[in-house]
């Protein structure tokens, strides 16, 4: 009986093994993606910070969402994150007034209103090169409204930390934004968009007709998501003079303790979620999981 224990545990830890190291071949492909597109927009993507660690940590949170996806199912949703972190990063360390930050957004904007990127728009150029991908699946013109007003909610969100952190440091502490008010932005996270666009492009009929339900509890662990890349980039964002949660608070403890709150909730609005589209509520159970033990060690921009 021993033996048969011991050879069925064998057996279980081979197959967990053989699903890992597929994600894993997954997660190299999209990498691998990523960087030709870095490659090919140089002036929007370099070198520092667009480093190979980022294109990898990338690939890897969205292989492990949805491992039962091919490589090119993933395509869209690694290159979203890929706009995203573009836009990030020319709002929160390139701009330096809010005439330049408004002129991100409205450029964003006005690509996800359908209208082409402005000659030497190259962060339009990279949206419009997105959202055409996206359009190549059937699904996109039918919700593309749907990603639009998540594409408003998220270019704003960042546009409003922006403001934030200009506040703080001509203000000081007194014009930090409330704990609750700071979750409220969570759209900054651009979590939320990667999902909406992956669920398009590759969700089913079931899952699509569920894309409101979906994209209501993805809202909440985007929130969940905040949270955690706070406690986990702290040092870093006091470093890069970033927000982070514990900065609004007088104990860290407030966060950890908002961010089991935030979870158990996502656990909550997630179990109707399993008879209706349970391989999608599994989507976003994992990337609470796989960000959860992500920044326990690593930092999608380095380490922490």
């Amino acid at each position: 009986m021993a033996a048969q224990v011991t050879a069925g545990r064998e057996r279980d830890e081979l197959a967990d093994a053989q699903e890992q190291g597929r994600i894993c071949g997954l997660a190299m492909r999209g990498q691998r993606d990523l960087q030709a597109q870095a490659a090919a927009h140089p002036e929007l993507f370099p070198a520092d910070p667009f480093d190979p660690m980022l294109f990898a940590n990338i690939s890897l949170a969205i292989a492990f969402g949805a491992p039962w996806c091919t490589a090119e199912q993933l395509r869209a949703a690694n290159r979203t994150v890929l706009w995203g972190f573009a836009l990030d990063w020319l709002i929160d360390h390139r701009a330096r007034s809010r005439g330049e930050v408004d002129d991100l957004v409205a450029r964003c904007l006005a690509v996800a209103d359908g209208e082409p990127p402005a000659a030497g728009d190259q962060l339009g150029a990279y949206l419009a090169a997105v959202q055409a991908e996206l359009a190549t699946a059937p699904a996109f013109a039918v919700h593309r409204p749907v990603w639009r007003d998540c594409l408003r909610a998220t270019v704003q969100a960042m546009a409003q930390e922006w403001a934030w952190k200009h506040a703080w440091r001509t203000r000081g502490r007194s014009a930090l934004p409330s704990l609750d008010d700071y979750l409220a932005n969570a759209d900054n996270h651009a979590c939320t968009i990667v999902n909406i666009g992956h669920w398009v492009y590759t969700g089913d009929e079931a899952t699509l007709a569920c894309l409101p339900e979906l994209v209501a509890v993805s809202n909440e662990v985007q929130r969940a998501l905040r949270l955690v890349n706070d406690l986990g980039t702290y040092e870093r964002d006091l470093r890069w003079d970033d927000l982070n949660a514990i900065l609004l608070v007088e104990d860290r403890a407030a966060v950890q303790e908002r961010l089991v709150a935030l979870v158990a909730d996502c656990r909550r609005r997630l179990v109707p979620l399993q008879s209706s589209c349970p391989r999608e509520a599994d989507y976003l159970a994992r990337q609470i999981g796989f960000s959860s033990g992500f920044y326990q060690l690593a930092d999608f921009w380095g380490m922490p």
